[in-house]
């Protein structure tokens, strides 16, 4: 798994114009994507910058967590994904990703 591929997976979720309307980072073991759905068109790159909610999850996961393969609550029970800052915003982006199909 790349960190690469995860950010074009989250890119393509988002399109131009998620609705999103604020900042996510995603802090993974190969480094860190940062998302702007503050930003039309929304863009997500690998800077490391301040966000309005925080994830901690590794590539592998984060993936799974995607294609529906992870619950993201057992995730959380398990310590395979944190969360921190505004939880709106991670409520946001867990409606977001189950838009994608």
């Amino acid at each position: 798994m790349s960190l690469q591929i995860l950010t074009e997976r989250i890119a393509n979720i988002l399109g131009t114009d998620s609705g999103l309307d604020a900042t996510a980072k995603f802090v993974t073991d190969e480094g860190v994507l940062f998302v702007d759905g503050k930003s039309v068109p929304n863009s997500v790159s690998n800077k490391d910058a301040e966000a309005d909610c925080t994830f901690e999850v590794s590539v592998k996961n984060a993936l799974k967590l995607i294609d529906g393969d992870l619950n993201a609550m057992m995730a959380l029970m398990t310590g395979k994904l944190k969360i921190d800052g505004d939880m709106g915003v991670a409520m946001k982006i867990a409606e977001t990703f189950g838009r994608r199909k």
